[in-house]
Formats: C-alpha cells, structure tokens, sequence
C-alpha cells in the first residue's frame, strides 16, 4: 500500500459507511470488548453488524473510564475480571473490520503504555478505521495524530455542549472521519429524554468541522436516534442500551440483534 493510500484508508471507509448507510444517520453500536468473555464479544459484534449497524465503536475495557457511566464501567470491570486484554480486544477488531468499520475507543494510558506508533499501527494491521482516545486533550494529541495519519487511522475527536466556539473550530479543523459530539454534560448512560440542547450542539457542531458530526451518550430507543437524526446528525452513536441488553441476556447476541434492527428501522424511516 502506497503512503496516499495508507494515510486515507480509515478515512475513506469511515466516510464511506456515513454515505452509504442507507438511513437519515449511520447507526454506530458500542460494544464493550471481552464482555462477557472474549468470543461472546465478537459474537455481539457480528449480530451489530446483521441487524443494520454501519460502523462499531469498540471498546478497550480499563480500569479507571472517566467517561463511562456505570453500566458500561461494570461492564469492563467483568471483562476485565474474564481476563480481556488489549491484544484480544484487537482480535475482534480483526474478525469485525471484515464486515464493517471499527473505532476503537481506549484510554491514553493503554495507548501510551504500548508507544504511540506501535500501538497505532496494531491497528492498522487489524484492520480498525479510527481511534478515539477520550482523555487525550486537543493541546496533547500531536503524536498520536501524526501517527494515525501515518498509519491510515482516523483520530476522532470529541466535543461537548460546554466546549467553546474557539475550542470547537480547533478540534473540528482536526477532526478525521468523524466529529464525536456528546449530547450532554457528564458520563455515558441511557437518559428517558435528550436534553432540549442536543439540536444546538449538533449544530454548532456541524458549523465547525467538515466531517461527520455524530451524536453520542444517552440515547437508547429508536425514538431518540430518530431525533438525532431530525436535528441534523450525521450519524448515531448507542451504548449502555446495548450493553445491558446483553449483560440482561441468555442470548446476548440474539437481544442485541434485535435492538440494533429497532434502531436500524427507526432511522430509515
């Protein structure tokens, strides 16, 4: 692969997924890696896939989530305890890139522990499109962009209702594949309603990035990516739902497919 084309390719199949979804926004699950085990994960991770998903957003389970709410921190604190690893978290992203795009979301210290271009071109030898790295400030971020950009890698970055208008231009000038836009204030976790500021943020967003713009943390039915979708987003980001539809489960890759679908036809509508 030439340098052109190793530097474009997450880009170029993030993008392709966000155009190619088929819905008013690309449906992008999170599946928390190794939860309940390893092989179940994956198991998730292709019934995401069946039941209309265009990109996963794959989690690195760690022992300190600042940005986890407390399903998704339960949920890594099992996969944890199930003997999980960033290796075997980097196996799924393997087996699921062959049928979608995979943004794997870990923490810095996981991603600095390894040596920035070691870790970022494992990823690239799984297959992953991008990287989120929630605690790795815009001022920080050089040698891990450099590297992404390198290695074919979309670094995404996030921004929330409180970020300023000059902090939002600069992180949306930077941002690869796609812009993580946090719909609230606070830590992942399913809300009963979207707060009356999500469509503002989406577009502010959207007026200061080329990229897609997708909206995250609280939404869970289809009603909410629905209107995620009315207010703009380009693409819909669903976690502590699916997580503990399969945490709930006897067969979590049968509750998630379903749910997935649920989301899926809501946003085709």
């Amino acid at each position: 692969m030439s340098t052109a084309a190793a530097r474009n390719a997450g880009v170029d199949r993030i993008a392709a997924a966000f155009d190619g979804s088929g819905k008013r926004a690309a449906l992008m699950p999170y599946l928390m890696g190794g939860f309940p085990d390893v092989e179940t994960s994956r198991a998730i991770g292709e019934a995401y896939a069946d039941g209309g998903a265009d990109l996963v957003e794959l989690g690195v389970p760690f022992s300190d989530p600042l940005a986890d709410g407390p399903v998704i921190q339960a949920a890594g604190t099992r996969a944890l305890a199930a003997g999980a690893t960033v290796a075997s978290v980097l196996e799924v992203a393997a087996a699921l890139a062959e049928r979608l795009p995979v943004v794997l979301l870990c923490y810095a210290n996981q991603v600095m522990a390894r040596g920035v271009e070691a870790f970022v071109e494992g990823l690239a030898r799984m297959g992953a499109s991008g990287l989120i790295v929630p605690d790795l400030p815009l001022e920080e971020a050089g040698e891990t962009r450099a590297a992404c950009e390198a290695a074919g890698i979309a670094l995404v970055p996030l921004v929330a209702p409180t970020t300023p208008e000059d902090r939002l231009a600069a992180i949306g000038e930077q941002a690869r594949g796609f812009l993580y836009t946090v719909s609230v204030t606070g830590t992942t976790g399913e809300r009963a309603t979207l707060a009356d500021t999500f469509a503002s943020v989406v577009e502010r967003a959207k007026a200061h990035t080329a990229v897609p713009v997708a909206l995250g943390f609280g939404i869970a039915t289809p009603e909410q990516a629905a209107q995620a979708a009315d207010a703009g987003a380009d693409g819909v980001i669903v976690g502590s739902r699916l997580v503990r539809a399969a945490g709930e489960a006897a067969d979590p890759a049968g509750a998630v497919r379903e749910v997935v679908g649920e989301l899926a036809d809501a946003l085709r509508a």
